[in-house]
């Protein structure tokens, strides 16, 4: 929405552009020339109310540009929240992992990076190789 909205911007502005620069003559009816063509005469009531369409497309694609840009924000800081939500998740795991391993595995873990956990120490009957205990 952002880029069609400055499309429509500068294809209204460039349009109005040329319209100014090739027609600078004045009359009642005015031949309009575009880029070395004469596609159509124009009244004085026709240049205005072309003028008129003209801002009205302009204005649309300001909107269009300004509502990107408020979209755009918005993703922004819902990212930002998501990726601090994970953050404190990964926190509160990691925290009840290290009470479940027991108060004497801590120590071993304070050179490793944090969010790195030790296997357990125990592994549940159904784990372990038969004939081994």
């Amino acid at each position: 929405m952002l880029v069609l909205g400055l499309l429509l911007m500068a294809g209204a502005a460039a349009f109005a552009g040329l319209l100014i620069a090739y027609n600078l003559s004045g009359g009642p009816d005015y031949t309009v020339t575009l880029l070395g063509s004469e596609p159509f005469t124009i009244s004085t009531l026709g240049a205005f109310l072309g003028g008129i369409a003209l801002t009205l497309i302009f204005g649309l694609g300001m909107w269009m540009l300004l509502a990107g840009t408020v979209l755009a924000r918005h993703r922004g800081k819902k990212r930002r929240r998501d990726r601090e939500t994970a953050r404190q998740a990964t926190a509160e795991r990691d925290a009840l992992a290290g009470r479940l391993e027991g108060p004497g595995s801590s120590t071993d873990t304070a050179d490793q990076p944090a969010g790195h956990r030790r296997p357990a120490a125990h592994r549940p009957q159904w784990l372990r190789p038969h004939g081994h205990h």
